[in-house]
């Protein structure tokens, strides 16, 4: 099945995967308000769908995203510039104002952080294809992910400091987590693009391929997760999540919780029948 969600955003399901595409390519596929809004509906219907096992999150043309289309983001803090001007006083003539009228918070609330939350907790494994520079909230949405397949030729950059920014979609929850706080930090403050070779030494990439075998790795390893115990790949999200932020006790507690659920399932009892038949299971995500 193939459907376009809305033109910046690309929705398309076979073989139980639903790949979604930003192709905004002339823009380096950056993250506009129609496309933030298109991404947030694919991601949720990809979430909903019973028949979606696996999820795939990529780009199209040379860049996975460039994050915030700056261009707009512009023009919103010329307006919000505007009209502070145009209420008098000499808040509006110092330039600052308007800026500072502008709640740049609001995207990262209704956009961004929603995006970033489903990427990280749907009941589905997701895949980060990455095939290309992922910059900003892209980098963000990629660490996301539960694998990132990375082309040899793309890169991950934290740009925000670069905006005088601080950082968004979950770049302060992933970054410490996959690289270390003090690596975090370096990536954060002095923003540069990592290419895939050292985003896979430093664990930001989980596998690194070529250009031109991106695609089909990503397919095979999405069929591939497709096909097993999402239900249990779901607990394992759930359990790591958990242990974040969560002391010993309280994870192993956690665990037994889900261990019940995933013991009860019918992809449980139809793997041990399959173990000791020595026959391969068939999962079915229940």
């Amino acid at each position: 099945m193939s459907q376009t969600v809305d033109a910046p955003v690309e929705y398309e399901v076979q073989d139980a995967v639903a790949v979604v595409r930003l192709r905004r390519p002339e823009a380096m596929n950056s993250l506009d308000r129609a496309t933030k809004v298109a991404l947030l509906e694919a991601l949720r219907t990809a979430g909903e769908d019973d028949e979606v096992r696996c999820v795939v999150l990529t780009g199209s043309g040379r860049a996975f995203s460039a994050g915030q289309d700056l261009r707009e983001h512009v023009a919103d803090l010329r307006a919000a510039n505007a009209a502070g001007s145009g209420s008098g006083g000499a808040a509006g003539s110092a330039g600052s104002a308007g800026s500072a009228g502008f709640a740049l918070g609001g995207t990262v609330r209704e956009h961004y952080n929603p995006i970033a939350t489903l990427i990280a907790t749907m009941a589905k494994p997701v895949i980060a294809s990455v095939n290309g520079v992922a910059a900003g909230a892209g980098a963000s949405f990629a660490f996301a992910a539960d694998v990132r397949l990375v082309g040899a030729s793309a890169g991950f950059n934290l740009a925000f400091s670069a905006i005088a920014l601080s950082c968004d979609s979950g770049a302060s929850w992933w970054l410490p987590r996959l690289v270390g706080v003090a690596k975090a930090k370096d990536l954060l403050l002095f923003p540069r693009t990592v290419g895939a070779q050292e985003a896979l030494e430093l664990g930001l990439a989980t596998r690194v391929v070529p250009d031109e075998e991106l695609e089909a790795a990503t397919t095979e390893l999405a069929r591939t997760l497709a096909a097993g115990p999402t239900l249990a790949y779901a607990s394992i999200r759930r359990a790591i999540a958990f242990s974040q932020s969560h002391d010993l006790e309280q994870s192993l507690a956690n665990e037994a919780d889900l261990m019940d659920l995933t013991g009860r399932s019918q992809d449980h009892a139809g793997a041990v029948e399959a173990f000791v038949a020595k026959q391969r299971p068939t999962f079915i995500g229940r």
